[in-house]
């Protein structure tokens, strides 16, 4: 298992990864840890959740590089990235009691009933290299602190980073077997699924991995939560305030490299405005600084991989030879490391690439539509569901269309972002379930109701 610096090429450090034995011992641990863990107070948990938002503050510059030269980030979205994990440690060590208090529920005279949420127990998390600390915080932080533990099977191109994290929880104070990362590539997964010791999964990843791990899990009646890829739409209205439209969904198609699954990918523009967008569109989007992502000034920064950037760049020659107009970009770029510029297409026939598979890279696919209806159904017209941003000036419009957008969540005059005060995940084929927020912690806990009927007193039961 390799560490490969994706700018420079550079092996940066190589990986034996874990064999049968050792995943073995590691899932007992987890097991064993888990049956003292959740007898834990919530205020010991939330405690521990606090220091490790501390640890990771203390060393978010160190986290920030390991992340850039790993998967070739951009370092001032990596340190970004260090802190929204601080932020999110900060969120559940301050609610996670409260989201896991007993609801009483009212029934009948003489009857105290309520529900409770309780722990399952080890939970498997499968985790993506595109925001390689992000995706495994927002899973880790509620967990750990409803009581599970957590093993951590992370992309196989980011091993520094999926220790990195485990070693967070250690210095936060965390016992072993808390959270441990399993070093071991996808083939190994079915086994480790299958285990009696593993409660339950969550995915973050593509539609043939979700598929692949809810079909494992489903078989043994496991518990999962995926979140899958996306389509997102970035529909522009009749009335919105163009300039920030454009500037925004620059941002919104490039950031992370255009490597996000809820990075922008569908600009859907009503007519009116369409020749205008497209121009400052356009600026916004040559504007980007492409450069070395130890620079705190580059936008945009290699492709993680090679073979990901090839794949991308075969997405967008099969969209033009099916009939799409490339605007600007759509060439690899002649310098060390996948670089893949900036790049939108035009004039997008159905059943291309570009139209209706998700393209993860700095790619723009623009549709030109007659009005808000056509926009809808443009941004419905796929498989995928989400987030959705919605350009509109107009608050009632605003409501409406939100409401008709098939999508997890929509964001008006805003770029789609992940935040830990509200729920996250995707409908369609994009998965189920949610992260975050208070829906996000009650996912993997039993539900469990008790009904606790009036009792008789002591000397009635004696006689």
């Amino acid at each position: 298992m390799e560490s490969l610096n994706p700018a420079t090429g550079e092996v940066l450090e190589t990986f034996d990864g874990d064999d049968e034995e050792s995943v073995d011992g590691k899932l007992q641990r987890a097991h064993e840890t888990y049956e003292e863990w959740h007898e834990w107070t919530i205020e010991e948990r939330q405690q521990l959740l606090s220091n490790a938002a501390d640890v990771l503050r203390d060393n978010k510059q160190k986290y920030a590089e390991l992340m850039t030269k790993e998967m070739g980030k951009p370092i001032d979205s990596a340190v970004s990235e260090a802190e929204k994990c601080a932020w999110v440690c900060d969120y559940y060590a301050k609610h996670a009691g409260e989201f896991l208090q007993d609801e009483r529920i009212g029934t009948e005279p003489g009857v105290d009933s309520y529900v409770s949420y309780e722990p399952l127990g080890p939970v498997l998390a499968v985790m993506p290299w595109n925001f390689p600390f992000w995706q495994v915080f927002r899973f880790a932080a509620p967990n750990l602190t409803a009581g599970n533990v957590g093993l951590l099977k992370h992309a196989s191109n980011v091993p520094q980073c999926a220790l990195a994290i485990q070693e967070v929880f250690e210095e936060a104070g965390y016992p072993e077997g808390a959270f441990t990362t399993l070093l071991v590539g996808s083939d190994k997964m079915e086994s480790v699924i299958e285990d009696d010791r593993i409660s339950a999964v969550t995915l973050t990843g593509s539609e043939p991995a979700g598929r692949s791990v809810a079909e494992t899990a489903g078989k043994h009646l496991k518990k999962t939560v995926l979140e899958l890829g996306g389509s997102d739409p970035f529909v522009v209205l009749s009335d919105a305030d163009i300039e920030d439209a454009a500037t925004t969904g620059a941002q919104a198609r490039c950031i992370n490299s255009g490597q996000s699954c809820i990075a922008a990918k569908r600009f859907i523009v009503v007519e009116d405005v369409h020749d205008e967008f497209i121009e400052q569109f356009t600026e916004a989007m040559e504007s980007m600084t492409i450069g070395d992502p130890m620079e705190e000034d580059t936008d945009i920064g290699p492709q993680a991989r090679e073979d990901l950037m090839n794949d991308l760049h075969e997405q967008v020659e099969a969209s033009v030879e099916a009939g799409a107009t490339l605007e600007i970009g759509g060439e690899p770029m002649d310098r060390v490391g996948p670089y893949y510029p900036p790049t939108i297409l035009t004039d997008i026939p159905d059943g291309s690439p570009a139209a209706n598979e998700e393209l993860f890279g700095p790619v723009a696919s623009v549709f030109k539509v007659a009005d808000t209806e056509e926009a809808i159904r443009r941004a419905n017209d796929t498989t995928f569901g989400l987030g959705a941003s919605i350009w509109t000036q107009d608050k009632r419009q605003a409501k409406q269309v939100a409401r008709d957008v098939e999508a997890g969540c929509v964001f008006v005059n805003e770029l789609v972002k992940s935040d830990p005060r509200v729920p996250f995940g995707g409908v369609k084929n994009s998965g189920y379930g949610r992260e975050l927020s208070k829906q996000g912690i009650h996912e993997f806990v039993n539900k469990k109701t008790t009904w606790l009927a009036e009792m008789s007193s002591t000397d009635e039961m004696i006689e």
